[in-house]
């Protein structure tokens, strides 16, 4: 039997069915939907909190749901399954539009080694599609044995001629390997989307900061080259953080917006430089250079993308700073398991 759910406090209504996720059955939805980024359990962009009703998770607590948030009450919806009817505070995000998750072919147009560990990808759709989608949203690569691969659009929405993907070489990656070892262009690939919750609220009149670690860069350049497009007039600061000067693998780019656009500032960030970088710039975790230079992060919206470790560390550092909640907004780059 289906079980109701209510979420609070905008009162939106839905039926879950009994092997089925809170997030899978809000994501049918037409008129909102829950935030989320992995779907599997790790980022903890879905999470709620239980104010009644029962849940239960198939394969356990989930790893992005601490001891402590489990016993708040605290849910990741994306795993839960209803035991019952549901009463879920949560926040709710509203797209722009009836955006369609299609399954379509690509063509790699070219690749392009960024860094020692990063490739792009350049994807072309058939000449009869396009893919609609918000700056920041993310596609599944959807490989041969049904395992599926997520990545970052680092396009614009209104530059969709060709899809532009960063993939990290990963040490005994399944689908990394592939890319840098054996892909050829012209390869054909199917993928699936759009995806994530994670986008750029144009609605939002609040200073803007862009945090990313590694190839976390990816989403935030699609979010600030559609920034730039559509004119927001608002401050926009990005940090990048990353370990030795060679990680910065696009780091012209940034830097000539700089010089294209006032209200664009730029802030790398490397943890760990080598002696050959000659590095003068900011050194240590990025989202410390962020607290040092807003201890009052009140009137600002934030933006993140990266590894867990990166958010997880800045999320109550940020909190304690003023940041709310409705304007922290993250996708946590996961490494998909085997």
């Amino acid at each position: 039997m289906p079980y109701h759910v209510t979420l609070q406090p905008s009162g939106h209504e839905f039926q879950v069915a009994a092997n089925e996720s809170v997030l899978d059955a809000a994501l049918r939805e037409k008129n909102g939907v829950l935030p989320y980024g992995c779907r599997n359990g790790t980022c903890g962009s879905c999470m709620g909190k239980i104010l009644s009703g029962d849940i239960e998770y198939p394969d356990g607590r989930p790893p992005g749901l601490s001891e402590r948030e489990q016993a708040e009450g605290k849910a990741l919806l994306c795993q839960a399954r209803p035991r019952s009817n549901l009463v879920i505070e949560a926040r709710e995000v509203r797209l722009g539009g009836d955006i369609p998750i299609k399954i379509l072919p690509c063509r790699v147009e070219g690749r392009a080694l960024l860094a020692p560990d990063v490739m792009r990808l350049s994807l072309r759709l058939p000449s009869a599609e396009r893919l609609q989608f918000l700056a920041g949203q993310y596609v599944d690569i959807l490989l041969a044995d049904g395992r599926r691969r997520g990545f970052s659009l680092a396009n614009p929405p209104h530059a969709d001629d060709l899809l532009e993907l960063h993939v990290r070489r990963v040490p005994g990656g399944f689908f990394s390997n592939y890319v840098f070892d054996k892909m050829k262009d012209k390869a054909l690939l199917r993928f699936q989307g759009p995806f994530g919750t994670f986008f750029l609220r144009e609605d939002l009149n609040h200073p803007i900061i862009l945090i990313g670690g590694g190839t976390g860069f990816a989403p935030l350049q699609g979010m600030l080259e559609h920034a730039f497009h559509v004119g927001l007039d608002r401050p926009l600061h990005l940090y990048w953080g990353v370990r030795a000067r060679v990680d910065l693998y696009l780091d012209e780019l940034p830097r000539r917006w700089m010089a294209e656009h006032p209200n664009f500032r730029y802030t790398p960030v490397l943890s760990e430089p080598r002696p050959e970088d000659g590095w003068q710039g900011r050194v240590g975790w990025v989202h410390e250079a962020v607290a040092a230079d807003y201890p009052d992060l009140s009137n600002h919206a934030v933006y993140m993308s990266g590894p867990p470790p990166m958010i997880q560390a800045a999320k109550p550092v940020f909190a304690a700073q003023g940041l709310p909640e409705d304007r922290l907004f993250y996708d946590s780059f996961e490494f998909s398991p085997r």
